[in-house]
């Protein structure tokens, strides 16, 4: 796709995560990248695919695409969602994802996987962090295991709406996927 005022290729945008759950910062991170796109392909790319039901990946890569399909159709958003196993090799991190998610710009605010990716000769578009301290992911997932033992859905949906999108915390809600977090032991966090 060109750009009518410059002839030059519009990028196709892709944003990389494990979205554990999709939350705010990941929601800020795919509007930075449909804004970059200007009209081109979105590609949203789960990480660890093959993880789930376990403390730092309490939902299953199918789980996380339905989450983001809900977020994205709240939003009037046509986004392609991909799905990448790890595979635990930073070297070679790069040209595993994208046989997944294609090529393209990638759309991110993660120093390390912005150097891998510009070392692999990638166009990086940098998005800065916002509220880093509300929207860690490990944050979300403890504050979600804290409300599943609550069983309020009107309190879930007020404590989360300052870091997770309200079609997440629905979905959440309806599927009942906040429950899960409570059964998993954790004081270890990761991203």
């Amino acid at each position: 796709m060109l750009n009518p005022t410059s002839g030059e290729a519009m990028p196709r945008c892709i944003v990389l995560g494990r979205f554990q759950p999709f939350h705010l910062g990941h929601a800020g991170l795919v509007q930075a990248a449909v804004e970059h796109a200007a009209g081109d392909e979105v590609v949203v790319a789960i990480g660890s695919a093959q993880a789930g039901w376990e403390a730092n990946n309490p939902w299953t890569a199918e789980e996380r695409q339905g989450m983001i399909e809900a977020w994205a159709a709240e939003q009037g958003l046509t986004l392609t969602v991909v799905t990448v196993d790890d595979i635990n090799d930073p070297p070679n991190w790069v040209e595993h994802a994208t046989d997944a998610h294609g090529t393209g710009t990638l759309v991110t605010s993660d120093g390390p996987t912005m150097d891998l990716y510009r070392a692999a000769g990638w166009d990086v578009h940098e998005v800065a962090l916002s509220e880093r301290e509300t929207l860690e992911g490990w944050r979300v997932r403890q504050t979600v295991r804290m409300l599943s033992t609550v069983m309020d859905d009107e309190a879930s949906r007020t404590v989360l709406a300052p870091s997770v999108p309200s079609a997440i915390i629905e979905w959440l809600i309806d599927n009942d996927a906040m429950f899960r977090c409570s059964t998993f032991e954790t004081g270890v966090h990761a991203g």
